[in-house]
């Protein structure tokens, strides 16, 4: 992925006033990516206009989109028996399509409560009419871990986890093994960060907005089989197989966030050196930050239990709500921007996604020791 070096001057020229970006999401994109988007923004591929301007039917872009698909299916491994759709509506879409293709009509669906984004997907299966239960829940404890005890039951049609908590900073790092039923799994905010075992899964769905692209996508991966199960009946969008016939083009894609995301996984495969190297990577950031956590002698306090923390999402409170406001404050005027945590909990987050450096989280790590000295 290399730039004219023109183009590299005047990609670089505007870096003037760039910050450290954490946020939740939409989050930070590779500089590389950024760089090849503004080389090419106004003539993609020779065709004399912008990516954003061309049609979704012009063979170049149905070809970059297939070359899209291909190269995420090579990056984790996944043969012939899965499909890369590219959808819209986000993981909130998810939430109904998912029940109401395969658990209509009252069919039982087991769900893992680890917080917001899966409550919110299990009572979106109640309102399309699913037979949803809680296998298990760490809400008593604020969801502070990842449940390792399970109830699921018997003949569920699928287990429903979400694989990262954006939210309360806890992540999965192995699935059930051995589950009685299929596994799907939102993977937004931890999609591309790290290899991942699929085979007891059917269904995996993700907005691209944390690690993979722009907003407006959703890339969902599914195994064909698994969707001609499905309810027949359905209205054409809120059925997976109609963008499985149609390679996604059943209606406009979002073309453009496509695009980028294709080149974030190139950017992955030909820069970083796969996934492997890009979960040593993220491991490492994560390791850097917990312990300038662990080691503030309790002025920052982690969330989420050590055994279930987030690689992507470090979520941490200060002695007090108004040491957190200042935090907070200054952290922006030093150019540290999104730290603050989700609305429904407060506190600090950084949310460290692949595209966060190094530099970045030694910058944060940095400011944090600087903080505590002044304010503990």
């Amino acid at each position: 992925m290399t730039l004219p070096e023109q183009s590299r001057n005047d990609a670089h020229a505007s870096l003037e006033g760039r910050v450290y970006n954490f946020n939740g999401g939409p989050a930070a994109l590779p500089l590389p990516v950024l760089e090849r988007v503004s080389s090419e923004i106004l003539n993609w591929r020779g065709t004399g206009m912008s990516i954003m301007e061309n049609s979704h039917r012009d063979k170049k872009v149905a070809a970059m989109a297939l070359e899209t698909e291909e190269d995420i299916k090579s990056l984790l491994g996944l043969g012939d028996d899965w499909k890369v759709l590219f959808l819209q509506g986000g993981a909130s879409l998810q939430f109904a399509m998912i029940p109401l293709n395969f658990a209509p009509d009252g069919a039982p669906a087991d769900y893992v409560n680890t917080g917001l984004w899966s409550d919110k997907a299990y009572k979106e299966a109640l309102i399309c009419g699913a037979g949803a239960k809680f296998a298990s829940s760490s809400e008593a404890d604020n969801f502070t871990y990842i449940p390792t005890s399970h109830v699921f039951s018997p003949n569920a049609r699928y287990i429903y986890l979400t694989s990262n908590n954006t939210v309360r900073g806890t992540e999965w790092s192995s699935f059930p093994a051995s589950p009685p039923a299929p596994l799907i799994a939102d993977m937004s905010s931890d999609f591309l960060s790290r290899p991942l075992d699929l085979k007891d899964f059917v269904l995996v769905h993700a907005g691209a907005q944390k690690n993979v692209g722009p907003a407006g996508l959703t890339i969902v991966l599914v195994k064909p089989a698994f969707a001609a199960t499905g309810k027949k009946g359905l209205p054409h969008l809120l059925d997976y197989r109609t963008y499985i016939e149609s390679d996604s083009m059943y209606n406009t894609p979002p073309v453009f966030a496509i695009y980028v995301a294709g080149l974030v996984v190139k950017w992955i495969r030909d820069e970083i050196g796969g996934l492997a190297r890009m979960a040593t990577i993220n491991r490492a950031k994560a390791a850097r930050l917990y312990g300038a956590i662990d080691g503030s002698g309790g002025f920052y306090r982690g969330t989420a239990r050590p055994d279930s923390r987030s690689l992507m999402n470090v979520t941490f409170r200060l002695p007090s709500e108004e040491l957190e406001k200042a935090f907070l404050e200054e952290g922006k005027k030093n150019g540290l921007c999104g730290l603050n945590g989700h609305r429904s909990v407060g506190g600090a987050r950084a949310s460290i996604y692949n595209a966060v450096t190094d530099q970045a989280v030694d910058s944060l790590i940095g400011f944090m020791a600087d903080f505590q000295r002044k304010n503990g």
